[in-house]
Parts: structure tokens; C-alpha cells; sequence
């Protein structure tokens, strides 16, 4: 769940004219971070470190998706003057802030989004030259990366939720995700003062019915091997919410231990869901036990592990023969009954595959279906990738077929990855959309329930925002037999070694003319024996 931490300098205006202060107080912030955001102008920051892929048909819609690898996009203050060289420092210090290997960001994988990302914080920015996008889908999170990340909470790992993060445990799971979000909130209801929130993110999914042989029954100590202790001294709030929402309107059907002290109701993504809530903070919760290690039960075998199917859904594959030319496919599916809504599409293609625009095709039951709006920056040969964007309108319980055809370059033999016929990474398709909602959410729950609206937004109640996150591609390209240049070498080498020896031996050596001489003691020794023997002397 994620810990926000305030940082409180004051100043004036409202959203009209806003004018973001500085940070100024490291009670809470994290002052590393701070002193970036203040030296570099940084308007908003989104940092996500992602092991795995979300599986949307099996797990239900996620909470909070990532793409797999590293994912950074950064909105910049107006008055930075070259966002590309604060964008460069900001990655480089980035990468070291969190053990990364963020410095591999350049331009060659940098996009500037038109109409994807748009701030989430007070400044509804439109100079979108000052917002930066990249992913390196390649990255690996580990230990060292979670490490910096828990030291950047208030209180550590120490006390509170953070005990739980064991590595060992963390790693050991199905999808793991880190992220780090800094943007400028209102503090109160009139917006006359504007503060800075952290918030950082971790989510994870643990594979229980395959680890508890069969059974989906779960437990604090089971996931985390630990249990909950105490909470931080310097949480104003710490609780924990445990889903325990009715399947298919049975109730009674989970049984969760401890008693909750209260239960908790929601909209969340369009769904009513129920929670138990678990106060770390009130004292009569750790009277009766020293630690708390929630439990969840299901009262009688549960046929099917797979949630309901979210209403917006995507996939995307490769497909072609050959190492000469291909096609990326994208399948995006609205399972909404009645309701049609747009969806912004952003694609990222590496410059050494060379689009076809012209083959660009959007089929929709049968039909073309021409986007509203497209943006399109070709690439640059090491130098930039293709960036485009369309906002495509999705008819309701429909499946819409994205498909450009590619040809792939050849490179130079210094720009292949010590595994080349490992192949190379496409980075995921992004789409952002207001999905309707099947239950409107009121405008107490709103207000009564913070947390949830922070983490799922909702324009008006009737629709919830979505950014989802495509698989990462993994494409072959034509790639040199790199044995040939051994066998070329050793070949050489061993052909130099033969004849330059051997003429260098016939230049260099000198040769002497030998006059013959009477032998020796041995010699004429022999010919005495010879002699008395009657046979010829040598």
C-alpha cells in the first residue's frame, strides 16, 4: 500500500499562476529526493521497477500496472531551459539513487508523448516538450533494488507495514513491482498552499494455490514469513485492508481472522468491493497478541481461481517468417455490454525496426475503424525511435485488431548485445482510457475514502481512469555468425606464424662453409681396429 510523506513549504496562489515550492522540510521527505526535484525543476516524477507481467485474465484488473523492467517519466517546470540535459541528469541520478541501470536511458529510447501522460498532480500542463518517457524493458529488479527503495520510507523497514518486505519472499513470487510517484497535491480544501507528496507503491502477487497445494487460503506469516508488530511511530495513519469482497453474491463464504475491528465499502474500479480494516494504531489491536497475522480462510472448495475479466484488456504478439520483414498485432478488447469509449494508444518501436506506416490497419467486427486522432514522429537512425499515438473509439463488447507491418535492420557488429540471438526488447504498448463504471460512485464516498479515489481516480463517478501496459516484445534480428571472425583469427595467426617464421629464419640466418677435418680420438681408434682386422679404414 502506499505511505505518502509531506513536505510543507507554504506559498501563494492558486491553480491559476501555481508556483511549486521547494522542499524544505526532511522530517518525512526523503532529502536525496528532495534536493533532485529542487536542482533539476522536476514538476512530477513516476519511477516503476517491474519483474514480471501482469496477467489480466487471470489476476482481474491490477491495481496499480507497471510495464516489465524500468519505467520513468518525468514532467518538467517551465523554467528549465534544456529539458533534454535535466532529463539526461535526471536519469544518471536516478540510477545510482536506486542501484539501476537508468543511465542507459538516452535518446535512442526517450519519446515525448502528445497525449498519454498527462500530469496527475495540481498543473494540467499542455507544453507537453516538457514531459520525457522511457522504459528499458530489459531491466532486471533485484535485491539491490529494493534495498534503497524501503530506506526511503519513514521509518525503514524497521516498524510497520515494512517489516513485512523480506526479499527473500518478495523475489520469490509471481509479479513483483516497485514504484515512486512525487507530484505537487493541494493541502486543503481551498488549495490557497501547495505541498509535495511521495508516495511509493509495492505490489506483488504470491502464488498460493499452487504453493498451499490446492487451496487459496492465505496468511500474512505464509506470504511474508513474518507478522506485524507495531506500527511506525511516525505514521498519522496505519492500517491494512483485506479484500473480502463476496464471489459471485455468496456470502459467508470467507471467514478472516482476527476479528475486524470495522469493515469498510468501495467502489473500486467500477466494482463494489468490501474490506476489513485492520487499525495499527489503535491499542486494543495488539492487547491480546503480541503481533497480528491476518488469516483467510474459504469455508468449502472453490471451483475456479480466475476473476472476472476486466473491461478494457489488451494483448500483443509478432508475427511474420524470416528475419527480413514482420508485423506487431495489438488486440484490444471491450467486454462492456452497451458502452463504447475511446482509448489513447501509444506505441514505441526501436529504431532498427523500420515501420511501414502505410500498412497501419485498424479492424473492429469486421470493419475499419479510423482513429480520431494520430500523432506520428518517425525515427531516427540511432538517434530517436518511432513514437505513435491514436485515440481509437472501442464499440461496446468488441475486439479491435492494431496491425503495421516492419522490416528489420541490419546493425553493426560493435551494436549487438553479448547475446544477440538472445534478441531484442520492444518495449509495451500503453493505453490510457475512462472506463465506464458499472456502479457510480457517489461524491461522499469521495470524500469519505481518500485513499481509494488517490490510488483508483474517477472523473465524475461514472468512469474510472486506466493505464494498462501490453506485453514487451522480443524480436530477432539478422545477426552475423560471430564465430567466423575467430576462425578467421586463429587461421591468420597460424599462417603469419608458418611463413614469417620461416622466412625470417632463411633472412636471419648465416651460413658458414665448413673445411673437412681429420676425426677424432674415436675415429682413429676405429681405424686401428679395422686394421688388425684386415677391413678398409673409414
Amino acid at each position: 500500500m502506499p505511505r505518502p510523506c509531506w513536505a510543507r513549504p507554504w506559498c501563494d496562489g492558486g491553480r491559476q499562476g501555481l508556483t511549486l515550492p521547494a522542499v524544505s522540510h526532511y522530517r518525512l521527505f526523503p532529502k536525496a529526493l528532495g534536493r533532485l526535484v529542487a536542482a533539476l525543476g522536476v514538476q512530477e516524477l513516476h519511477l516503476a521497477l517491474t519483474q514480471g507481467f501482469w496477467r489480466t485474465r487471470t489476476w482481474g484488473q491490477p491495481p496499480l500496472q507497471a510495464p516489465a523492467g524500468a519505467e520513468l517519466w518525468v514532467w518538467f517546470q517551465p523554467t528549465v531551459m534544456d529539458v533534454d540535459k535535466a532529463w539526461k541528469e535526471l536519469s544518471n541520478i536516478l540510477s545510482g539513487i536506486f542501484c539501476a541501470s537508468l543511465n542507459f536511458i538516452d535518446s535512442t529510447n526517450t519519446v515525448t508523448p502528445t497525449a498519454s501522460f498527462k500530469p496527475l498532480g495540481l498543473a494540467n500542463g499542455t507544453d507537453h516538450h516538457l514531459l520525457r518517457y522511457a522504459v528499458l524493458p530489459r531491466e532486471v529488479v533485484c535485491t539491490e533494488n529494493l534495498t534503497p527503495w524501503k530506506k526511503l520510507l519513514p521509518c525503514g523497514s524497521k516498524a510497520g507495514l515494512a517489516v513485512l518486505l523480506k526479499a527473500e519472499r518478495l523475489f520469490h513470487s509471481s509479479y513483483h513491482s516497485q514504484a515512486v510517484h512525487i507530484r505537487p497535491i493541494c493541502r486543503d480544501a481551498s488549495c490557497l498552499a501547495v505541498s509535495w507528496e511521495l508516495r511509493q507503491t509495492l505490489t506483488v502477487v504470491f502464488d498460493t494455490f499452487s504453493s498451499g497445494q490446492g487451496k487459496k487460503d492465505w496468511s500474512l506469516f505464509k506470504m511474508f514469513s513474518r507478522t506485524l508488530t507495531d506500527a511506525c511511530p511516525l505514521a498519522s495513519q496505519s492500517k491494512v485492508y483485506v479484500d473480502i469482497s463476496p464471489k459471485n453474491k455468496e456470502k459467508e463464504l470467507l471467514e478472516v481472522t482476527p476479528t475486524p475491528a470495522s469493515v469498510y465499502e468501495a467502489i473500486v474500479q467500477g466494482d463494489k468491493r468490501t474490506y476489513a480494516v485492520y487499525d495499527l494504531l489503535s491499542p486494543s489491536l495488539f492487547n491480546t497478541s503480541r503481533s497480528l497475522n491476518v488469516q483467510l480462510k474459504w469455508k468449502r472448495p472453490q471451483d475456479s481461481s480466475e476473476l472476472p475479466t476486466p473491461v478494457l484488456h489488451a494483448q500483443r504478439y509478432v508475427s511474420g517468417y524470416g528475419l527480413q520483414t514482420g508485423e506487431i498485432s495489438t488486440l484490444i478488447y471491450n467486454t462492456h455490454p452497451y458502452r463504447a469509449f475511446p482509448v489513447i494508444l501509444l506505441e514505441t518501436v526501436p529504431w532498427y525496426l523500420r515501420l511501414y506506416v502505410h500498412t497501419l490497419t485498424i479492424i473492429t467486427k469486421g470493419k475499419e475503424n479510423k482513429p480520431s486522432y494520430i500523432h506520428y514522429q518517425p525515427a531516427q537512425d540511432r538517434r530517436r525511435p518511432h513514437l505513435l499515438e491514436m485515440l481509437i473509439q472501442l464499440p461496446a463488447n468488441s475486439i479491435t485488431k492494431i496491425t503495421i507491418q516492419f522490416e528489420r535492420a541490419l546493425l553493426k557488429w560493435t551494436e549487438y548485445t553479448p547475446d544477440p540471438n538472445h534478441g531484442f526488447y520492444v518495449s509495451s504498448s500503453v493505453l490510457s482510457a475512462l472506463v465506464p463504471s458499472v456502479i457510480a460512485m457517489k461524491d461522499v464516498d469521495v470524500e469519505q475514502s481518500p485513499l481509494f479515489t488517490s490510488l483508483f481516480p474517477s472523473s465524475d463517478g461514472s468512469s474510472y481512469f486506466v493505464r494498462l501496459y501490453t506485453e514487451p516484445l522480443l524480436v530477432n534480428l539478422p545477426t552475423p555468425d560471430f564465430s567466423m571472425p575467430y576462425n578467421v583469427i586463429c587461421l591468420t595467426c597460424t599462417v603469419v606464424a608458418v611463413c614469417y617464421g620461416s622466412f625470417y629464419n632463411l633472412l636471419t640466418r648465416t651460413f658458414h662453409v665448413e673445411e673437412p677435418t681429420r676425426g677424432g680420438l674415436a675415429k682413429r681408434l676405429a681405424n686401428i681396429i679395422r686394421k688388425f682386422r684386415g677391413v678398409p679404414p673409414l
